[in-house]
């Protein structure tokens, strides 16, 4: 799991998916692939953590980026539409966030 630092100049992203618990293990299995296959290979990537909740209905994952436009063009590759359009149908729906770290405690 990355460090969560108040100085940190680089991009943080969240992001949740909802989902059934039906398809809980499927979703968690296609995102740690794209983590290991793909995403933690492109320019600017730092670190990331996936979390499911008891219920196993969300997924909440947590990564570090260089920069904004390292996560922007990771998204845009047809490799990582390819694999979004995937995940899609396993949930019922996720929001990628970009945030700046408020406080660390």
């Amino acid at each position: 799991m990355p460090a969560i630092e108040k100085n940190f100049d680089g991009q943080t992203v969240i992001t949740t998916f909802e989902m059934t618990p039906g398809t809980a293990a499927d979703l968690m299995e296609a995102l740690s692939c794209a983590y290991a296959e793909f995403i933690s290979r492109q320019p600017g990537f730092l670190g990331a953590g996936l979390h499911m909740n008891d219920a196993q209905t969300r997924i909440a994952n947590y990564s570090k980026w260089r920069r904004r436009e390292d996560f922007q063009a990771m998204l845009r590759t047809p490799e990582m539409r390819e694999r979004n359009r995937m995940i899609a149908g396993l949930c019922s729906r996720f929001e990628p966030v970009m945030y700046e770290v408020g406080e660390v405690f």
